[in-house]
């Protein structure tokens, strides 16, 4: 198949994530396409050789009609010069200009976190639910997802499909060899943007003086104050191989789809401790690998400290994630599930 894998932006996040390790295995026996617009760029260098790229540079997050009908047009071009099998759309901007520009017939449109839109940018749902029908499947990444997808009227051709990485490669070293008299090293990998609640993470840095608690992913230096044994190390390529020398991933948000973080995270074999969000409860199980909670520094400081300094608890945790990783959250398990997707009907 000849399968067009579009994302909006080009900067490494959860989506991006997906998009490259989807489109790096299906090129094992597909044509692949990948399109993203404004960003770093980032997600380019992580895709494998043999994948085309597409850069729109009028393809933009925020709304801009002049920019909005250059793409649209460049994506009706794009259809004739490739002429695909599948259009498989990942993010909420492209995902409502794809389905207006490519046959429905051959779209996937991929909802990551669906909170987002359900909850952050709730002015676009009636238009969520007019395009449900401009597209052969709608794929939330999670149950919660799916469920909420059918409870707010869109419930045409709704899949569930688990997010799924391949299986990780180390640094080499160890990034955190500066960082001395810490008991054990708490990670988070997170741009800083409001919903990762910065703020409580470092309340709970403050509870907790003999842990590090380090932050990869900040896009900008942090300058306001914050606890001494808390270190920011900024957007880092490869970000996941750091769990390898962490003791336990932490991850604090208002609303999430099913975070590759955690994923990557559960592939080391690391205990996670995480809001309530999202499809999080459905990968991080209370008491089996790690927990979710309440949005409350102090029961966050809680559950980490209970895990480390019980070694009997955290090698349990720690066997039950890589366990869990290696049964559902592959990216040959989530090849699989889309393909299934993609061969579903009849392709025009």
């Amino acid at each position: 198949m000849r399968i067009l894998q579009l994302i909006t932006r080009s900067d490494l996040g959860g989506a991006q994530s997906v998009v490259v390790n989807l489109a790096n295995k299906l090129c094992e026996e597909h044509e692949v396409i990948v399109v993203a617009g404004e960003g770093d760029g980032k997600m380019w260098e992580l895709l494998d050789l043999s994948v085309k790229r597409e850069e729109f540079s009028f393809l933009h997050r925020a709304l801009s009609p002049i920019n909005d009908i250059r793409t649209l047009f460049r994506l009706v071009c794009l259809y004739w010069k490739y002429r695909p099998d599948i259009v498989h759309l990942h993010s909420s901007k492209v995902g409502i200009l794809g389905r207006i520009a490519f046959p429905e017939s051959k779209i996937v449109y991929t909802v990551h976190g669906f909170d987002s839109i359900r909850i952050g940018y709730r002015r676009y749902l009636p238009l969520e639910r007019i395009l449900q029908g401009r597209c052969k499947a709608i794929v939330g990444v999670s149950k919660y997802d799916g469920r909420n997808l059918q409870e707010e009227g869109i419930q045409r051709n709704v899949r569930v499909v688990y997010n799924g990485i391949s299986a990780p490669c180390g640094l080499g070293h160890d990034p955190f060899t500066g960082m001395k008299g810490y008991a054990r090293k708490v990670l988070c990998i997170a741009r800083l943007s409001p919903p990762k609640k910065i703020d409580l993470f470092l309340e709970v840095a403050a509870r907790l003086p003999r842990y590090a608690f380090i932050w990869i992913g900040n896009q900008y230096e942090y300058t306001q104050g914050y606890p001494s044994n808390v270190f920011f190390m900024g957007s880092l390529p490869n970000a996941g191989a750091y769990n390898e020398y962490a003791d336990l991933f932490m991850l604090s948000s208002n609303y999430e789809g099913l975070p590759m973080t955690i994923i990557e995270a559960m592939s080391f074999g690391k205990p996670v401790v995480a809001s309530n969000v999202g499809g999080i409860s459905e990968i991080v199980v209370n008491g089996e690998n790690g927990y979710t909670v309440e949005n409350v520094p102090d029961i966050f400081a809680e559950k980490i400290e209970y895990v480390l300094e019980n070694d009997d608890i955290y090698n349990h945790f720690s066997r039950n994630a890589l366990e869990r990783f290696k049964k559902d959250l592959t990216v040959d398990k989530m090849t699989v599930e889309y393909l299934k997707i993609y061969k579903a009907g009849t392709l025009h």
